[in-house]
């Protein structure tokens, strides 16, 4: 099997094209010479003559001629795959999947990065999932996720780097007809935390959001009272329907209050309990789509910072 140098292809190409030796050296910026010597080299490594030579110039023959579509092609490849692998390595190009929470995609921070990367990177095949904080961790060490806003998590995170991005207080939700629904100026004073201690909570389920669950066990310790949970709910939109149907109060991140659900009300509670809003991605050097959805990360987290 011939092995080919690539730019024997290349010179051959230009000579084929121009039919002349002179005219060919000078597109390619090469002298006359060595390019003759080089196409010798090329058919010698063929076995096979390619050309003719003229008084004139350079004509194909049948053999030139049924190589010069292979050789275009062979080419056209290359470039093509150098551009691909580029473009990859750029972050314009390829294959990105992204995880989420169902609590972080509600905060608008998680679209608006989302939307700035697809209108930089379009041509990127985006993927993205919804799970618990402590199933895409999983899915980020087993390689199946690039990069994935969660809240905080808690315990190890070994293998993952996690940078918090923002952090939002947490609000009290409570039935529409709750006396604390309308306490204080039409309903928007701020509920102490030490008010709901004698409330039921329901609170989003501890094994799939840790973070949360702990920040709000703690706000009612430092409040002075352990909170009587009612029920841990599966999903922390499920909170919202809990409550509506009475059966206790809840504590969710202020971004939730984008869901107006019939039956509910929120209140500020003071002081709030913080939610932590983070990105997490696999340790370990940073290319393609990966680190240009990053920067548009960190280009958000550092707007919103700003005002």
């Amino acid at each position: 099997m011939a092995n080919i140098d690539v730019r024997l292809l290349r010179y051959f190409i230009a000579v084929a094209e121009t039919g002349h030796m002179t005219r060919a050296a000078q597109r390619l910026g090469i002298g006359q010479p060595p390019l003759s010597q080089q196409i010798r080299l090329l058919e010698t490594q063929l076995g096979v003559t390619l050309f003719e030579r003229l008084p004139r110039g350079m004509a194909l023959t049948d053999a030139g001629q049924a190589f010069l579509a292979d050789a275009l092609e062979v080419v056209r490849k290359l470039d093509q795959a150098v551009d691909d692998v580029r473009r990859v390595a750029a972050g314009v190009k390829g294959r990105l999947s992204v995880g989420f929470t169902s609590s972080a995609a509600l905060h608008p921070f998680v679209p608006t990065v989302i939307r700035a990367f697809r209108s930089d990177a379009p041509s990127v095949s985006l993927m993205l999932d919804e799970a618990s904080t402590g199933e895409l961790l999983d899915e980020l060490r087993d390689g199946h996720l690039d990069v994935a806003f969660i809240r905080q998590p808690q315990g190890n995170t070994g293998e993952i780097t996690v940078v918090q991005v923002l952090e939002e207080p947490m609000v009290l939700v409570v039935p529409s007809a709750h006396p604390l629904a309308l306490t204080g100026r039409a309903g928007k004073a701020a509920v102490p935390m030490a008010a709901i201690a004698a409330e039921k909570l329901i609170l989003y389920r501890r094994r799939a959001g840790q973070g949360l669950y702990d920040a709000i066990i703690a706000a009612c310790h430092g409040a002075g009272f352990s909170p009587a949970i009612e029920q841990e709910a599966p999903r922390l939109l499920t909170t919202l329907s809990l409550v509506a149907a009475g059966l206790g109060v809840s504590v969710v991140p202020a971004s939730l209050m984008r869901m107006q659900v019939e039956g509910i009300v929120y209140r500020p509670l003071a002081p709030p309990p913080r939610a932590p809003l983070c990105c997490a991605y696999r340790e370990g050097i940073l290319a393609g789509p990966t680190a240009r959805l990053l920067d548009h990360v960190h280009a958000t987290a550092a707007s919103i910072a700003a005002e």
